[in-house]
């Protein structure tokens, strides 16, 4: 509709502002709207549509489209170029679980679970890439932080050591945050954000501990008893994360529970060069990177003792059979940045139209 008043200053305003109005024309007229203050989270999830509109919703897209801006902001002030990889994609990168399978004239493929695999290849000509993209991943998770289809921030860089890439990732992370406080004050309010939090993430450096660190002090503090080779579920990452006020780098994973192309560490084979970034007040993982192999014996003998055909991943070995380089990089899921910056419940909230298990509509 279109208004015309007088606008005067009232603090019982949400705004701090009421107009006065003089003059109303209907533009477009809503009879029986279907959001009313009977908002269940599945009649909201029916109508995402409409409820796109309300001003949570509408302050979370400002804050996200801010995110996306500094990703890109980051990397290009850094030397990236932006690179893509393809969406269907011959092989499984990140664990046969979590693939979606489709028929391609005939041909089983998949969706990108990451763009790793192109991007390795990749970094031969540009040496710095980032990429944007939707990821996808078939996980059976109900859960308030997982998505079937998330947006991926990717980064490879050649000649970059296992520190560079935790280097990288903690200056992306302060980034994005210092841009979000900078531009969305507003939002945040709107919100209810406790900003000396953002605050402090970028003023304090984030903790660092190896995995062993990790389990010991679950053992000490919290009385949680990790045997050594089982990954950090969501339990333990909370429970550690409550520990801090910060971002916390776990690095050196057992190679058990990593993927094949993370580097051994020289010392000490049973662990990888491999990382997870987990955030405060339990948001779990935001980033997870390594170091890569470049051995091509050892990548060979991850996949078989994995199950996999090693034809199948011929490009890939190729960029280590004809000259290789050290190289890392990481992947950041970008609706968990979002979700823990704007203290989210539901990581769903951070994106226009989310998809579950069970939501793929509207």
């Amino acid at each position: 509709m279109y208004i015309q008043g007088t606008v005067k200053e009232d603090k019982r305003s949400p705004t701090g502002f009421e107009l006065s109005v003089k003059e109303l024309e209907i533009v477009g007229e809503s009879v029986d709207f279907p959001i009313t203050k009977d908002q269940s989270i599945e009649l909201l999830a029916d109508n995402r549509h409409l409820w796109l509109r309300s001003r949570k919703e509408t302050a979370i897209l400002k804050i996200r489209s801010t995110v996306f801006g500094a990703i890109h902001e980051y990397f290009r002030k850094n030397g990236f170029y932006e690179f893509q990889s393809p969406i269907l994609q011959s092989t499984q990168t990140e664990g046969g679980s979590t693939l979606f399978s489709l028929n391609y004239f005939g041909k089983q493929l998949y969706l990108a679970q990451t763009w790793q695999l192109y991007a390795e290849s990749a970094i031969f000509a540009l040496e710095k890439i980032y990429c944007i993209a939707p990821s996808f991943r078939a996980e059976k998770s109900k859960t308030s932080r997982h998505l079937t289809e998330y947006w991926h921030a990717e980064m490879e860089v050649a000649w970059a050591s296992f520190e560079d890439i935790q280097n990288y990732g903690e200056s992306l992370i302060k980034y994005i945050v210092s841009k979000v406080l900078e531009n969305n004050l507003n939002e945040l309010k709107i919100l209810e954000r406790n900003t000396s939090i953002l605050q402090k993430v970028i003023d304090e450096p984030f903790i660092r501990m190896t995995y062993i660190n990790a389990i010991q002090i679950l053992k000490e503090k919290c009385n949680i008893i990790i045997e050594w080779g089982k990954d950090l579920r969501t339990f333990e990452e909370d429970a550690l994360s409550q520990l801090y006020g910060n971002f916390i780098i776990v690095t050196n994973y057992p190679k058990i529970v990593k993927a094949f192309y993370m580097k051994e560490d020289e010392k000490d084979n049973s662990v990888v060069h491999g990382c997870d970034f987990i955030s405060p007040e339990s948001y779990g993982e935001i980033i997870g990177g390594s170091e890569r192999e470049s051995n091509i014996e050892k990548i060979k003998k991850r996949l078989e003792e994995q199950g996999e055909n090693t034809e199948k991943y011929k490009f890939y070995l190729d960029t280590r059979r004809y000259g290789s380089i050290p190289h890392s990089g990481f992947g950041m899921g970008v609706e968990r940045i979002i979700s823990w910056i704007c203290k989210l419940e539901n990581i769903k909230d951070a994106i226009a139209f989310p998809r579950t298990m069970m939501r793929y509509q509207p």
